[in-house]
């Protein structure tokens, strides 16, 4: 889910532009200094490890170490959604339907071999072939990847795209062009860092010296990979590593008093929702029971109780940190007269229990459920919760269930998640949502150039999801990392944004 988990901004429509990203310096003396070993800790499982960019990152270990070693088109930016990261600028036809992304210059693998056009179309064209290719690259088929020269590269999108760009910013890192087998663990990348060492989910990365992208502080990255939240914040606090990564709210509150340790809180880093299956046959295909459902959770109990406040009400609406979000929605509070009335006017059973699948993947999740199913009673809905192995979740559940929880380990844009999750068909349309004013208006939004315009269309749509989606939407959970007072220059940014450690650096 972490690549599950950014819309291009109004500014950079035509070509990119870097932003610096998000950081955060904390303490005296922040001007960087080069050197040292930053040691980091990110969450993992041995069962889940796997080396291939291009693969589902189950582990938070694996994704940073893929993410500094190989470099996507695209990455997120602070000031818009999407910055160049491989790609220096990409322009667009006048039908929004043929993008051109021109390479930054010196971009060059670890190994001294210039990155070339071709290499770019080879990795794309491989993503796209991955089993869940077609969801990470929507509406660009393989053959209509080319290449126009060395450092120019071409993508055709079935129909008019307003977004391509954002879908080049999570999953498109480049290798080598003919890259397979056994040499994708060894294979050079473009990134900040260059692979020393793997061994069992743990890893040590070099500093590239002649990274395209500016210049890279630290000597090296150490990741230790942690099977759970509680021994790796234990790991910071004893000064084994100095960085713990999305820690969790629970671990925040436990170093907060602490003198030697920082919390850095990155807002709006998890979406934690409450999926209802629309589709029919399930006890959630009338909107009115789904509406209903969304006025019966106290949100703001639930950002308190399960997130420790380390949290935001939300309001059922996926993309809470894009610039175009729609905050003059009016926010839904719980009402449960009303919730009461619309399950009577939809005649919904009462004498039924109902359900309600989690899982133990990330601090809260179980939790949320718990809670929801307390407050669910005193509107006369019986819910069990069900908790499942994450193995076991993904096999039998998602995707396929009636009613779960889940979580997007990205804030992405609202027409990401739209792409991804609410257009009929969409790959990894959790709740079977098929709406044809949506649908409308989502074709509407990518094909609108002018960006006020498009604005006004993604409100549209965000009505529309808040209304009739199958989603509940109850909170978004800050993103935690506890790090040691030495350490400068963290990512600030939600989700993708938090493993580019590229400007880390340690005090003395």
């Amino acid at each position: 889910m972490l690549l599950a988990g950014a819309a291009l901004g109004s500014a950079a429509l035509l070509t990119a532009c870097q932003d610096g990203g998000g950081t955060a310096s904390t303490g005296a003396g922040n001007q960087p200094r080069p050197g040292g070993t930053l040691r980091v800790g990110a969450l993992g499982r041995a069962s889940a490890i796997t080396r291939d960019p291009h693969g589902n990152q189950g582990n938070e270990s694996d994704y940073l170490v893929i993410a500094l070693v190989y470099d996507t088109l695209t990455a997120p930016g602070a000031k818009s959604n999407t910055v160049g990261r491989l790609a220096a600028s990409w322009t667009p036809s006048d039908d929004l339907r043929t993008w051109r992304f021109t390479l930054a210059k010196g971009a060059a693998f670890h190994d001294g071999t210039p990155v070339t056009a071709d290499d770019v179309v080879w990795s794309l064209r491989r993503l796209r072939g991955t089993p869940a290719g077609a969801a990470r690259l929507p509406g660009i088929q393989a053959g209509n990847i080319t290449a126009d020269g060395k450092d120019t590269v071409v993508l055709v999108s079935d129909y008019a795209n307003a977004e391509l760009p954002l879908l080049t910013r999570l999953s498109t890192f480049v290798l080598k062009k003919d890259t397979a087998g056994k040499d994708l663990a060894k294979a050079p990348g473009t990134g900040p860092f260059a692979l020393d060492w793997y061994r069992n989910g743990n890893a040590r990365l070099v500093r590239n010296e002649h990274w395209h992208g500016g210049e890279v502080h630290l000597d090296a990255i150490e990741v230790t990979m942690f099977e759970s939240p509680q021994a790796m914040a234990n790991a910071v606090l004893a000064g084994q590593i100095d960085l713990a990564s999305n820690a969790g709210a629970v671990a925040g509150r436990t170093a907060a008093a602490r003198k030697d340790i920082q919390v850095v809180r990155r807002p709006d880093d998890m979406a934690l929702p409450l999926v209802m299956r629309t589709s029919e046959g399930s006890p959630f295909a009338d909107p009115r029971v789904r509406e209903a459902f969304k006025l019966v959770v106290d949100r703001p109990a639930m950002v308190k109780q399960t997130l420790s406040g380390y949290g935001t009400v939300a309001n059922d609406v996926l993309g809470t940190a894009d610039p175009a979000y729609a905050k003059d929605i009016p926010q839904r509070a719980r009402d449960l007269d009303k919730a009461k009335r619309l399950l009577k006017e939809a005649d919904f059973d009462l004498g039924r229990t109902y359900e309600l699948v989690t899982t133990e993947d990330v601090a809260g999740l179980a939790e949320s459920a718990t809670l929801f199913a307390a407050q669910a009673r005193e509107a006369g809905i019986k819910v069990e919760v069900v908790k499942q192995e994450s193995g076991t979740f993904y096999d039998r559940t998602w995707l396929k269930g009636d009613f779960y929880t889940n979580y997007w380990g990205t804030n992405d844009s609202v027409v990401f998640f739209a792409s991804k999750t609410l257009v009929t068909g969409a790959g990894q349309n959790e709740a079977n949502f098929s709406d044809k004013d949506f649908d409308a208006a989502y074709r509407e939004v990518l094909a609108t150039k002018d960006a006020a315009e498009r604005g006004r269309k993604l409100r549209e749509l965000q009505r529309i999801e808040h209304d009739r989606s199958g989603y509940l939407l109850w909170g978004m959970a800050d993103g935690i990392d506890l790090a040691a007072a030495k350490v400068r220059g963290l990512p600030t940014l939600p989700g993708y944004g938090r493993v580019q450690l590229e400007n880390a650096w340690l005090a003395r």
